[in-house]
This record gives structure tokens, sequence and C-alpha cells, in this order.
């Protein structure tokens, strides 16, 4: 069973998935570190300091009154909820959408720089050889082995 399990182990596509997934947990960080502290500011900036809508939210039902009096709103989410009203907290889904997105525009850059590098070290590969012919006689097209045309029964010349 050892022996087995370490045939399974070393397989080619073992080590090359266990590679990707490093690269690609690295590759994760780098571009959420790219949307988090370099495009995420920048928008705030350009929507006057409004891309972090993380606590924004609805009143869904109000704290239960204290004394009959009820708490007044706090500025975010957390306290609204640990102050006991029913929110609905729709600015984190639209973060997490925006992150999305700009994380889907990123990766989409990266992969298209690497592959029009990937391309510049490509050699062009040769043309494959033919593999029919023009009969000389009625000009239809034969196999390059022919020897007489399937078509009109002429005997081609050897080449």
């Amino acid at each position: 069973m050892f022996k087995e399990f370490k045939k399974f182990i070393m397989r080619g596509n073992m080590i090359d998935l266990a590679v990707g997934m490093i690269i690609g947990a690295s590759f994760s960080a780098i571009i959420t570190s790219l949307v988090n502290n370099v495009l995420m500011p920048v928008i705030g900036v350009l929507t006057g300091g409004k891309a972090n809508f993380t606590d924004a939210f609805i009143v869904l039902k109000d704290a239960p009154a204290v004394d009959g009096v009820v708490p007044p709103l706090p500025a975010t989410l957390e306290e609204a909820q640990a102050a006991g009203y029913i929110c609905l907290g729709y600015g984190a889904f639209v973060t997490a959408i925006i992150s999305f997105l700009l994380v889907a525009l990123c990766l989409f850059f990266v992969i298209k720089a690497f592959n029009k590098a990937q391309g510049l070290t490509k050699k062009p590969e040769a043309p494959a050889a033919p593999t029919t012919k023009v009969c000389p006689f009625c000009k239809s097209e034969i196999s390059i082995e022919a020897t007489r045309c399937p078509h009109c029964t002429s005997e081609l010349p050897k080449e």
C-alpha cells in the first residue's frame, strides 16, 4: 500500500497540481492586495470617499425600546446589530461584487500580458506537408500519392 501511495503522490500530474495550487494562492494574495491597497483607494477618491460600502445597511426593524426610548441608530452595521436593530446589510455584498470585478479585471490583464509574452517566445510552426495535388488534365484535387486521376482516369506523370 505504501508503494502504491508513493507512486500516486509522485505522478507528474499531482506535482503539477500542487505547484499550481501554491502559485495560485500566492497570485491570489498579490491580486487581492492590488485591489484592496491600490485600486479601492483610487476609487474611494474618485467617488468622494464612498468606495467602502461595508457599513451600508437598511434598518428592517428598530431595536427594542429601553424605558420607552429607542436607542439612536449607530453608524456601522456591527454597532446597529449589537444594539438590537434588525438590518439588511447590503453594503458588504456591494463591496464584494466590486472587489470581484476588479480582481477579474486585473486577472484578465495579467493573463493577457502573459499570453502575449508567451507568444513572443513561441517559434512559428512549419507548414504541414501537402496531402493533395491538382490533376494537370482535369484540374481536380486528388491525393498526392495517386498515379491515376479518379475523376478523368488520366495517368499522372511521375514527379
